[in-house]
């Protein structure tokens, strides 16, 4: 890190969505670590000017401090010509290559922690490249065996047992060995990283009313419970399997630090309900600290001027402090 100061390096995502957009509100955040934008600087110039905003963009440098209220940039060149709210498969190696730096920085300690802008998922399948998403990309880039996904937002936390995979797949890819280690590694970030010292988990069940006893799919008997049991011998406070459609009601969240849903379309819509424009999705497991917004790349919305930057204030908010603890 440069100086006394942490430094934050914060994606802008897909050039043609949002994420400039975003980025250009950074200065008015206040906070004690510097953030360094990863993206093209002639991009945020030419999306300030289509904004009419007068905003301060300085190159980065490490061992420079920046003026008063600039927005630092690490400039990294776009492939093609960009025009807001229209993809380009050309720039997705442009896309990625601000990932990689970013991760290379945190790597190295020059970043305290990365915070990802939208990206458009399609588009960079479009170029050739197979991408399912950051939590798995920032996997495969630092050689993490097993990441977790988690969101979070108003006192929420929901974390995933699957991502991003067709919903006829899920439970095939539910084993007892992934479902230990995703426990697992929340529990152990729920402490080091947030600095819960007996973190509560509520575990949904997979099937409708966590399976009936079986007449409603049997991975809750064969699967989840065995592992529950032998996590809960083992110290960590679990409660489940419950049914999902009746885990989310405030009795039950109160005193909760975290959720473990089984698919991404089980947590995620109620979390998302509650904190939409203010959630902050965190990939768990690295041993880097990334953070990121809880939303798409709203390519109707880029350039317009009506995009909000609330999940990535508290996108940053939590990088500084996750970065300052680790």
């Amino acid at each position: 890190m440069s100086g006394q100061r942490p430094v934050l390096a914060i994606t802008a995502g897909e050039p043609a969505g949002i994420g400039p957009d975003l980025a250009l509100d950074l200065p008015t955040l206040p906070g004690r670590a510097r953030r360094v934008v990863l993206t093209d600087i002639d991009l945020l110039r030419g999306r300030a000017a289509q904004l009419g905003r007068a905003v301060s963009l300085v190159p980065y440098h490490p061992q420079q401090t920046p003026p008063d209220g600039a927005l630092e940039v690490l400039h990294i060149p776009l492939a093609a010509p960009c025009e807001a709210g229209r993809l380009n498969p050309a720039n997705a190696a442009f896309v990625l290559a601000t990932l990689d730096r970013a991760i290379a920085g945190c790597q190295s300690g020059e970043f305290a922690a990365m915070v990802t802008g939208p990206v458009h998922k399609g588009v960079i399948n479009d170029a050739g490249v197979p991408f399912t998403g950051h939590t798995e990309y920032l996997a495969e880039k630092t050689g993490t065996a097993r990441v977790v996904m988690m969101l979070a937002g108003e006192q929420l936390r929901v974390a995933l047992v699957t991502t991003h995979l067709p919903l006829r797949a899920v439970a095939d890819a539910i084993t007892p060995a992934d479902l230990d280690q995703v426990i697992r590694i929340l529990h152990r970030d729920l402490v080091a990283r947030f600095g819960i010292a007996k973190p509560r988990i509520l575990v949904a069940g997979l099937n409708p009313h966590a399976g009936e006893g079986g007449h409603m799919g049997r991975e809750e008997i064969d699967v989840i419970i065995p592992v529950l049991t032998r996590l809960i011998a083992e110290g960590i406070d679990l409660r489940g399997p419950l049914p999902a459609d009746t885990l989310f009601n405030p009795e039950r969240l109160s005193g909760c630090d975290a959720v473990l849903a089984m698919y991404h379309d089980q947590g995620l819509p109620v979390l998302k309900y509650a904190t939409f424009g203010h959630g902050i999705n965190i990939t768990l497991g690295l041993p880097i600290v990334r953070t990121s917004v809880d939303h798409g790349t709203a390519l109707d919305l880029a350039g317009s001027g009506r995009a909000s930057s609330g999940s990535l204030f508290e996108a940053v908010r939590l990088a500084e402090a996750l970065g300052a603890r680790r």
